[in-house]
């Protein structure tokens, strides 16, 4: 068995981070070490483009300009976002408190 099987997340639940290359930014409120979706939703994303299945994935509470919604990210695709403005998604005030610099803390009651 490959002991490198699982590489180290390169973000953390609560960073905000941004896409490489579409305009949305967002909360990072959960992490796969490897693809943990559909092979659907894999084989729609067109080819040339397609992340490997084998890093680390991230479930975001997301935002853009027009709407907020939930997004699966990989590693590949995501940078930390700089702005240090808030995310103004609905679920992160109930899930994050927002520390001072700027990320986000998971609140007590959400803690197991």
């Amino acid at each position: 068995m490959h002991s490198e099987r699982f590489r180290r997340a390169k973000f953390t639940i609560g960073q905000v981070v941004r896409h490489r290359v579409h305009p949305f930014r967002g909360v990072i409120y959960d992490v796969d070490p490897t693809f943990s979706n559909s092979e659907e939703w894999l084989e729609a994303i067109p080819a040339e483009v397609r992340p490997a299945r084998d890093q680390p994935f991230y479930h975001v509470f997301a935002e853009n300009e027009e709407t907020e919604y939930v997004a699966y990210v990989s590693e590949q695709n995501l940078e930390r976002d700089i702005s240090g403005e808030p995310v103004r998604h609905p679920q992160v005030e109930a899930m994050f408190r927002r520390a001072e610099d700027g990320s986000y803390r998971i609140r007590r009651f959400f803690m197991n």
